[in-house]
């Protein structure tokens, strides 16, 4: 999906909800203020969500400007991290699952085995 935007090299997730009514000038400010970091690095994709997790914006910087992507997701919600504790790297593989809607967890859940104390 992204595969379409020049130059992205990195990519950072603002962890928790954001207020996607910004435009570029708000989501930069964001970026600057709050995290530290500068909007101006050239290859590097910042991704937000709202409070829906149905849809994020995407703030890039390119030589000729700003891009500003939007994406809404007709059915399901992004599996957004809250907090940063939530946020980790994932492969190239789960980027893809992840911006096509899918889930990029395993659905099947692995469970510890509990030995009886009396055996």
């Amino acid at each position: 999906m992204f595969d379409v935007i020049p130059n992205v090299k990195n990519v950072v997730i603002v962890c928790g909800k954001s207020d996607l009514r910004c435009g570029i000038t708000g989501l930069a400010a964001l970026v600057t203020l709050r995290y530290g970091l500068d909007p101006l690095k050239q290859g590097t994709l910042f991704l937000f969500c709202g409070n829906k997790r149905d849809r994020i914006k995407g703030l890039l910087y390119s030589d000729i400007g700003f891009y500003l992507i939007y994406i809404r997701l007709t059915n399901g919600v992004f599996q957004w991290p809250r907090n940063s504790d939530e946020a980790r790297d994932i492969s190239p593989e789960q980027y893809q699952l992840f911006f096509n809607g899918f889930t990029i967890d395993s659905s099947i859940k692995s469970y510890q085995r509990i030995e009886n104390p009396e055996n």
